[in-house]
């Protein structure tokens, strides 16, 4: 893509708010009936690449350990773009976040959306208090299959580090007319966030 991006691994520190869905039946071939968690990312200072994220991804059983496969991803970062397409066969695009996040005591009330040429992709709202949690240990990885920027390799990408991770609440809204619509609907079985989080990438 002619951007360039840090080598691997990326040490990433930041912030992880997650909802899990069940979808009970095939969307395509690359979306299989099952469990999808779809999550928004802030990386932030500390990190080699500072940006937002909206993914989606679900659980396989391709390699060792733990793993999950990345449907959809979103960024506002173009060396993020370039270095999860070509090192970890990511399908990342572009698009625009707003963030807004307050507190009060140990509670953090978070607002997240995304969008690509003002065509909203997803909202979502959250309150946690997840910055009271003790910090604990994560592993895993991710398998994606191969796409263009990798010549049609599939990917292995190892995950581990730790966070403050604790239940929260959240509330999601996907565009009936956007990418996730296939989300739209589907009941929030559960949510977390992952506060404060320190972890190595690829």
């Amino acid at each position: 893509m002619g951007v360039d991006y840090p080598d691997a691994p990326w040490a990433m520190v930041g912030q992880l708010w997650c909802s899990l869905f069940r979808v009970n039946e095939d969307v395509d071939e690359l979306r299989p009936a099952g469990l999808y968690g779809a999550a928004f990312v802030s990386y932030d200072d500390g990190s080699p690449l500072t940006y937002s994220e909206l993914l989606v991804a679900r659980p396989v059983r391709t390699g060792p350990g733990r793993r999950v496969s990345i449907t959809d991803i979103w960024v506002d970062s173009p060396a993020s773009m370039a270095g999860g397409r070509e090192l970890w066969a990511i399908p990342k695009d572009l698009c625009d976040f707003t963030l807004d996040s307050s507190r009060t005591g140990p509670l953090s009330r978070t607002d997240w959306s995304a969008s690509v040429a003002r065509r909203p992709i997803a909202s979502a709202w959250f309150t946690d208090v997840s910055r009271a949690g003790v910090r604990l240990p994560f592993r895993g990885g991710t398998w994606q299959p191969g796409i263009e920027d990798t010549d049609g390799e599939d990917r292995l990408a190892g995950i581990s580090g730790s966070a403050r991770t604790l239940p929260c609440r959240g509330h999601w809204d996907f565009a009936a007319d956007g990418p996730l619509a296939w989300l739209r609907g589907r009941r929030t079985l559960a949510s977390f966030r992952m506060a404060d989080f320190r972890l190595s990438f690829g």
